[in-house]
């Protein structure tokens, strides 16, 4: 097993464009490490540099203590499970788990036991004879997953394994990818913009933009404390809600305002010093989805961040409702129980939870506080 570092990596592309700068990761043993941003922020392009599809242009890295910048990709001792499954079609499945093996001149009985252990763990036994045209897309993917067992890697690098599946089969294989990682003990590496896999299956997220690292943290410190707008944005479903505002001190404690309305910081928030220098100046409101209420608990419980707003649209979730609201031209996104009785056209009073309002510069667009 190994681990991984990635010591200021740079990719640069003939005519000036630089798709990655200045990437400095370190990947623990048995990680799994999940690169995420939107499409064009480096995440594939890191990916194929740790491979060895790609040259790194500047840095270093390094797997296990061994410097890997001019090892070949079939010497780094990983294995890469591409988006489109790269099956041989006129291969059966245990002839294609096989075949990277064989190509090593692996003895073959060890070739079978790996192979038979690697679809045992895959749950794939019984498609060991089949052909690739005769299986749907989830089943593919564990050919594909189980060819890359089958080499007892360092580590495992997925570049969007599961983008060509259907949603109940997306959210099945991330559980059974999560099992496969515990299961197998080896590093993983794995690229996606779609945050919701990020959030389940990752030990910590690696969020891009622009070929720049923005934050690396834990699922919960990435949605609870992120260092900025962009974060805030990227990871949550439905995604926070921004509101300029203007952050005011009163006698009685600290206030944002916007379209005619205050809500009230509660005092460990309105204490804090990071604070100080932006009082009577325009920050921004960061308000996640679930911290609006309609509920009438809420609206009592919070009487000092109660609003009126109207409702533009309702989307029913099942288990739950999101509202479209709006405050006169600030437009929200309110994530509220499936009981909810609001309706388009309906004007309401909601609730703020004040606790969890994220403050952020508006020039940089770097928190000020969580």
């Amino acid at each position: 097993m190994a681990s991984l570092s990635l010591k200021h990596i740079y990719k640069k592309y003939p005519g000036g464009v630089t798709a990655v700068s200045d990437f400095c990761l370190e990947i623990k043993d048995k990680e799994f490490i999940i690169f995420v941003g939107p499409s064009g922020c480096g995440k594939s392009t890191t990916l194929r540099m740790i491979a060895g599809l790609e040259e790194i242009t500047e840095g270093e890295l390094y797997i296990g203590d061994k410097l890997m910048n001019d090892v070949a990709p079939k010497d780094r001792d990983i294995a890469m499970v591409f988006q489109n499954y790269a099956l041989y079609p006129h291969m059966t499945v245990y002839e294609n788990m096989a075949f990277g093996l064989k190509l090593r001149k692996t003895p073959k009985e060890e070739i079978k036991r790996r192979v038979e252990e690697a679809a045992r763990i895959l749950g794939i036994t019984n498609l060991l004879d089949r052909k690739p045209k005769a299986m749907s897309g989830g089943q593919k993917q564990r050919v594909a997953l189980g060819r890359a067992i089958v080499r007892n890697p360092k580590v495992f690098l997925l570049d969007e394994p599961l983008s060509n599946l259907d949603a109940k089969l997306r959210a099945t294989m991330r559980t059974e990818l999560t099992k496969i990682h515990q299961k197998v003990g080896t590093t993983f590496v794995y690229v996606t913009h779609d945050q919701v896999e990020a959030m389940t299956m990752a030990t910590r997220i690696v969020v891009m933009k622009d070929g720049v690292i923005q934050q690396v943290d834990t699922p919960q410190n990435l949605y609870d404390k992120p260092v900025n707008m962009f974060v805030a944005g990227f990871i949550g479903t439905p995604q926070m809600n921004f509101v300029n505002c203007v952050l005011e001190k009163r006698d009685d404690g600290a206030y944002i305002t916007f379209e005619g309305h205050s809500i009230k910081l509660p005092p460990e928030k309105a204490a804090d010093p990071a604070l100080n220098d932006y009082f009577g100046k325009e920050v921004v409101a960061g308000i996640r989805p679930e911290c609006i209420h309609d509920e009438p608990i809420y609206l009592s419980s919070m009487p000092d961040n109660v609003l009126d707003v109207d409702v533009d649209v309702t989307e029913l979730m099942g288990a739950e409702i999101y509202l479209y609201i709006c405050i006169g031209e600030q437009n929200l996104i309110a994530r509220v129980s499936s009981r909810s009785q609001a309706r388009a056209g309906d004007r309401i009073s909601v609730a703020i939870e004040a606790s969890r309002i994220h403050l952020f510069d508006k020039d940089t667009q770097k928190y000020i506080i969580h």
